[in-house]
């Protein structure tokens, strides 16, 4: 398919599909949290989720997989059949405030969070345990705030852990320095945009690559996007798109001909648009797909993922809405094709696939679990689709002060801190099994 390039001065061509068509994914569970999800991470190679809550509190359950049985020789193949149990690994009170950023590392044997304690806490995936931590540097806009707030927390490789905050700072640590204190500095900090940075994706690393990591990364920021190099910093910024750029997502294996080739950065829009850039043309998009239309502008898309090429489905996007829906959208024929609603109110901040391919949203006091629809169809029939009741439990350290609310509310002028409105409703239910003295 041709690739549409136009100046920052030309028209740019917006394509708008919409097709009544039966939903590709169907819901087999339900967990509910005890406190507004802010982030959420997906385990890299085991079917393990992470989230991190406006209470401060960091929760990781492990789903079931194909295959694993309980003690009494029950199936727990919730992959196939829906009936398995999720199983919480531990839950602590990890943050002042509300823990904002969540990223396993890339083998998945640490998790990252990152607070508006301003601070960043490594811990073992397997028990929550911390084993470093790193304070957030202070702001330098001349705010006179103490606390940088964290907007994105990025394992770029074993080595390199990027951090992006309110102020627009990128901060790039070392992981081989051992972290012993607080007060560790970044060893690198570039200011790629003028507002917080909203969205980090790395691009994948060149065919001449030793490391087989990437060392490039686009980060969306306001109204522009921006290209980041590990060794040479801050690489080239887009024109200014005239609307607030919320996700990202990188997509490889497209058709090329021309000057594309077959690799895109997609990006999601503050008023329902998803724009389109071919990797390495920079400077502006070069194709709009329209996802939500409304008077004033669409819903915001508030995050992005790629649909795992194993379902078989084609080059697609799953794209997460500020109202709560999920929409797919094929990208090649640009169509939306298809949709699912997590939630009637609350937006979707957090959207993912597993190891195994089943989509996890999460939003509000919600994550779900979504199989492919014929999957959940037959569970659904055999009245195996239930909401997953728990007893409630605070898990709260000992050393961890109760949140105000604007620490949990957060600064006004990020789009993501608006999903909790500062409410903490501390009503939801939550699986127990939290491990005693953690951080």
């Amino acid at each position: 398919m041709p690739v549409i390039r136009l100046a920052a001065t030309a028209s740019r061509s917006t394509l708008s599909f919409r097709f009544q068509q039966p939903a590709m994914f169907d819901t087999v569970c339900t967990f509910p949290l005890s406190s507004d999800l802010f982030a959420q991470a997906i385990h890299p190679s085991e079917s393990i989720v992470s989230v991190g809550l406006s209470s401060g509190h960091v929760q990781t359950f492990r789903l079931p997989s194909s295959g694993d049985d309980d003690d009494d020789g029950a199936s727990r193949a919730s992959s196939s059949n829906g009936t398995g149990h999720i199983d919480t690994m531990w839950k602590t009170r990890r943050h002042k405030g509300s823990c904002r950023c969540l990223a396993f590392g890339i083998d998945g044997e640490t998790l990252y969070s990152a607070g508006t304690d301003g601070i960043v806490k490594a811990a073992k995936t397997e028990t929550g345990v911390v084993e470093n931590k790193i304070a957030i540097p202070p702001p330098k806009d001349g705010s006179g705030s103490e606390v940088d707030a964290p907007t994105v927390i990025h394992a770029l490789s074993p080595q390199t852990l990027i951090l992006a905050t309110d102020s627009s700072a990128l901060h790039l640590y070392d992981l081989r320095t051992p972290y012993s204190k607080v007060s560790a500095r970044p060893q690198q900090t570039h200011h790629p945009h003028d507002d917080y940075v909203s969205s980090l994706t790395p691009l994948p690393p060149s065919e001449t690559s030793t490391s087989g990591f990437s060392k490039q990364w686009v980060t969306t920021g306001g109204t522009t996007l921006a290209v980041t190099d590990l060794r040479r910093g801050v690489m080239v910024r887009s024109e200014d798109q005239e609307e607030e750029l919320i996700s990202s997502v990188y997509i490889g294996g497209l058709s090329s001909s021309g000057t594309s080739r077959g690799e895109k950065v997609i990006v999601g829009g503050g008023s329902g648009v998803l724009t389109l850039w071919e990797k390495g043309a920079w400077d502006d998009q070069d194709e709009r797909i329209i996802v939500d239309r409304g008077t004033g502008g669409g819903e915001a898309l508030e995050t992005l993922a790629l649909v795992p090429d194993q379902l078989g489905m084609g080059k697609m996007i799953a794209v997460g809405l500020a109202d709560g829906r999920v929409e797919f959208v094929r990208i090649g024929p640009n169509k939306v094709v298809s949709k699912v609603t997590h939630d009637e109110v609350e937006g979707v901040v957090g959207l993912g696939f597993d190891v195994e391919g089943r989509m996890v949203s999460g939003g509000g006091q919600v994550v779900k679990v979504w199989h492919e629809a014929e999957a959940s169809e037959e569970a659904e029939a055999a009245g195996t689709k239930r909401f997953m009741d728990s007893d409630d439990d605070d898990d709260s350290d000992s050393d961890m002060d109760d949140s105000d609310d604007d620490d949990r509310q957060g600064s006004k002028k990020r789009r993501k801190r608006k999903r909790a409105k500062g409410k903490d409703r501390s009503g939801g239910q939550h699986i127990t099994g939290a491990f005693k003295d953690l951080d």
